[in-house]
């Protein structure tokens, strides 16, 4: 399970999705808010992923709760950079 969640951490699809899911976050954040939007993605990306794209031996939820665990590992220096740039604008 380790190695599959250091996998996920590389995988570079993952990882744009994450920053396209906090840029639209942004965005729409003054109509649908925040977390809700935050936490509904997290989860969107972690299943989507392993379903579409298949191949490794490990189950499909073990991929999805790997999955979780990567992309909120990779959510939190994507949100810090985000409010680094938001800092720095004003």
């Amino acid at each position: 399970m380790i190695e599959l969640v250091f996998s996920q951490l590389s995988d570079v699809f993952r990882i744009g999705l994450i920053m396209a899911l906090v840029v639209t976050m942004l965005r729409t954040s003054s109509v649908t808010g925040r977390v809700l939007p935050l936490i509904a993605g997290v989860v969107f990306v972690a299943v989507i992923v392993p379903s579409t794209l298949s191949g490794s031996t490990e189950t499909l939820s073990q991929e999805i709760a790997a999955g979780l665990i990567s992309n909120l590992i990779i959510l939190v220096p994507v949100l810090v950079l985000a409010r680094l740039i938001a800092h720095l604008r004003r």
